[in-house]
């Protein structure tokens, strides 16, 4: 079966309306495509209505050995975003995708306006939305549960706003991860605000990978006014990203991260460290702000631990441990 490949330019602007049921195959082989649904070089895309695209992902979830080793048969995704400006997606369903259920890819000015992705916790790499190379980018009113990032922000991502989201189940709301490729361009301008991750693996996260070549800095990123419900790393900044242990920690990350604003995050930690900066002893991050914090772990407060960082603590705030 082929996927949908839709492809400009056009005359003018393109709306589309679903409100129905849209199945894919189950037999991941029978879709003969990376994303099922591909839309490219369009101006002034709207998708609305109430439909829900099924990507019928249990089959290709067991399939999946990305977890094991990088040389794996990666699945369809259910939609294919690539080089569209000034678009608006809402109201639609992207549910249980065999891979991820967005990628976005060269756009400017796209908005996700209550959008929804729904997928079981234990569905592999099936990340919600994923951005790359694009900018002008706003994620809102967005409800994510999935087994993967809700939200996960690739290289050349650029002004980014992801405003009230629901996250969870996943793995929550990622920057990277970075650094693996010498090719890869900065990530600047990201906020993250209003948001509300429940029962995740981490909340919002910076991770880029140790001993790989790429020297892109990471700069201009704010969180705040986060809740966090029973989140295993409520925030997290890992620049010793090694997956699976499929990568060598020998060699510190050339990722520069600086300019970082923490602030009014509050919740429970299902873990005792409620916050994590561990940052390149080669490139230490820098700026980074942290006020009014309060996270409980088991009805205590939770604990700091930091590395190759002094953060500058404005308010309420654990104090680091090295």
């Amino acid at each position: 079966m082929l996927a949908v490949d839709l492809k400009g330019p056009c005359q003018a602007p393109i709306h589309i309306q679903v409100d129905g049921i849209i199945i894919a195959p189950k037999n991941p082989g029978e879709v003969s495509a990376d994303q099922w649904v591909k839309i490219q070089y369009v101006d002034s895309l709207t998708i609305s209505g109430k439909g829900v695209f099924d990507g019928q992902g249990a089959m290709a979830w067991k399939q999946n050995e990305c977890s094991k080793t990088f040389q794996c048969k990666l699945h369809c995704m259910n939609f294919g975003f690539n080089f569209i400006n000034n678009s608006v997606v809402g109201g639609i369903t992207s549910k249980d995708s065999k891979h991820f259920h967005v990628n976005l890819l060269g756009c400017r000015n796209f908005t996700f306006d209550g959008f929804i992705v729904s997928a079981p916790g234990d569905s592999a790499n099936t990340d919600g939305i994923h951005v790359g190379r694009s900018t002008g980018v706003t994620i809102r009113n967005t409800k994510i549960g999935t087994g993967d990032d809700c939200v996960s922000l690739g290289d050349g991502s650029r002004q980014v706003t992801i405003e009230n989201v629901e996250c969870g189940p996943g793995h929550g709301i990622s920057i990277g991860s970075l650094g693996k490729y010498k090719e890869e361009e900065p990530v600047e301008g990201v906020v993250v605000k209003g948001c509300t991750l429940r029962g995740t693996t981490n909340g919002v996260r910076i991770k880029t990978w140790p001993s790989e070549p790429g020297t892109i800095t990471v700069t201009d990123m704010r969180f705040e006014n986060i809740t966090m419900e029973n989140v295993s790393n409520p925030i997290i900044i890992d620049q010793e990203y090694c997956p699976w242990n499929q990568c060598s920690k020998q060699t510190p990350s050339k990722v520069k991260i600086s300019k970082v604003v923490i602030k009014n995050i509050k919740g429970t930690s299902a873990t005792k460290e409620g916050m994590i900066l561990v940052c390149s002893r080669g490139v230490p991050c820098e700026a980074v702000e942290i006020s009014n914090i309060d996270l409980t772990f088991n009805g205590t407060p939770t604990l700091a631990k930091c590395a190759n960082v002094k953060p500058i603590i404005l308010g309420n705030a654990p104090l680091c441990v090295l």
